[in-house]
């Protein structure tokens, strides 16, 4: 039996859509026609209003290929419309395989654009966006379509309000923390989170779901880290990311795979400090993926982004960019905030081990 209904309804609860809710839907590829038809349907049980664009990956592709560099940097005027017209948005985003080859400045062209329709997004909007796996993003990773779904469905229909509460609990224990470190073979990176507020993510804004974040201070990154592996962002596929910071700021960035496009996204006003500091809850979700959305909620790993922070962790960058970027540290690495260990020689210890009960 189909679980999209089950799926429909928390979105519908999360996002409070009732009696004359204004909701903006986006459907980013055919494979998630099914999970955006069953919350149309719960839209409009409940008295909403749904909108639906095809915001299809297939077609940013053309305009890499077609577009000039001033179309390309351009938010989508409709995407952007909807932002405004909305009271909630959810955004059904399946896994698409990117091309073998992509031109790095102008997929980062083309970033810039979408940013400011995700800006719009946080500003206007309750929101969540829905990463949904599909069969071809199995085979590249060269894992069961099956199992992925079992753990996308593990990780999305969860027993949320309990497990809130004991991020909530967490949070609080971290709202006193001064320092944070990311350590491993190839990493060394102290985050000040001084006066920051830590903040739980169960549920509601993206899915699957289940971490805790805060934003470090805008000068309080310094050392480096390794990301070792490939990941995509935005279509752009990145081995073996190094990132050196200095006093909150990207002094150097190497990477074995999608330098120029790296390069391009740091040049990115804001986009060089770090908005975010990230630590996956969520036991549910283990297979490391290479999709950010996924990954950075897989218990054992935490993450950072650049651009953007959370204005309710006290953050103050505003930037159009927010790019997460995961560290697994299951194999051996280590996180500390002061002197508590989280995750020590790639374990995670008791006091990050929070209730969970995956549906």
């Amino acid at each position: 039996m189909s679980r999209w209904p089950e799926l429909a309804a928390h979105l519908a609860d999360v996002n409070e859509v009732t009696e004359g809710s204004r909701v903006s839907i986006f459907i980013t590829s055919a494979s998630v026609v099914d999970a955006a038809e069953a919350f149309v349907r719960e839209v409009y049980r409940r008295g909403g209003l749904p909108q639906v664009q095809l915001t299809d990956e297939t077609y940013d592709r053309y305009a890499l290929d077609f577009a000039s560099d001033a179309i390309l940097g351009e938010p989508g005027p409709m995407e952007l419309a909807s932002m405004n017209w909305a009271d909630v948005h959810v955004s059904f985003r399946g896994m698409v395989v990117p091309p073998d080859t992509i031109d790095e400045r102008r997929l980062s062209l083309q970033r810039a654009g979408k940013g400011a329709v995700s800006t719009a997004r946080w500003q206007n909007t309750r929101w969540t966006l829905v990463r949904v796996p599909s069969p071809e993003w199995a085979e590249l990773i060269n894992v069961s379509f099956d199992g992925l779904m079992a753990e996308f469905f593990a990780s999305t229909l969860a027993e949320w309000t309990a497990h809130k509460r004991s991020l909530e609990a967490l949070c609080r224990q971290l709202d006193t923390t001064s320092i944070v470190r990311i350590q491993d073979a190839d990493t060394d990176l102290t985050l000040t989170c001084t006066g920051r507020t830590w903040v739980p993510f169960a549920g509601d804004a993206n899915l699957p779901d289940g971490e805790i974040a805060t934003a470090p201070l805008e000068d309080g990154v310094d050392g480096s880290i390794r990301f070792a592996g490939t990941f995509w962002f935005g279509g752009a596929r990145i081995t073996d990311l190094q990132l050196e910071f200095e006093r909150g700021v990207v002094t150097d960035a190497r990477a074995r795979e999608g330098y120029e496009f790296v390069s391009r996204i740091l040049d990115t006003p804001g986009a060089r400090t770090v908005g975010e500091l990230g630590i996956g809850t969520n036991p549910a979700m283990t297979t490391l993926t290479g999709d950010l959305l996924l990954d950075e909620k897989i218990l054992g790993t935490a993450h950072i982004a650049l651009g953007r922070s959370y204005p309710q962790c006290g953050g103050l960058n505003e930037s159009t960019i927010h790019w997460d970027i995961v560290k697994d540290l299951r194999g051996s690495g280590s996180l500390f905030a002061d002197d508590v260990a989280l995750i020590k020689n790639g374990e995670v210890q008791p006091v990050l081990r929070r209730d969970y009960d995956g549906g």
